[in-house]
């Protein structure tokens, strides 16, 4: 685990997925904001892991302390498709 090494959400670019919250078991981020990814626990993030980073489908996390030449992809999505309940998901506004 490490001080020097933590990600970093660009909430301008973020479409709050929770991707990142599912996969991390580290406890990095809060749960209880989920999907919304909140750091919480930047210490419990393994130096050099780029897992939530890689899996990001818009590519809005980076690391506080990278210097490997990692870069995040964001050829994925841009946004989630908006079925139009107010939510931002595409759930056909079934999602009560």
């Amino acid at each position: 685990m490490s001080k020097n090494w933590y990600p970093v959400i660009d909430e301008g670019e973020c479409i709050k997925c929770g991707i990142c919250v599912e996969y991390c078991g580290s406890g990095v981020y809060d749960v209880e904001k989920a999907p919304a990814p909140l750091v919480v626990n930047g210490n419990g993030c393994y130096e050099g892991c780029h897992g939530c980073g890689s899996l990001c489908p818009v590519g809005a996390i980076t690391y506080f302390g990278d210097n490997t030449g990692w870069e995040p992809t964001k050829s994925k999505v841009k946004e989630k498709p908006d079925c139009g309940c107010g939510n931002n998901c595409d759930c056909g506004e079934n999602c009560g």
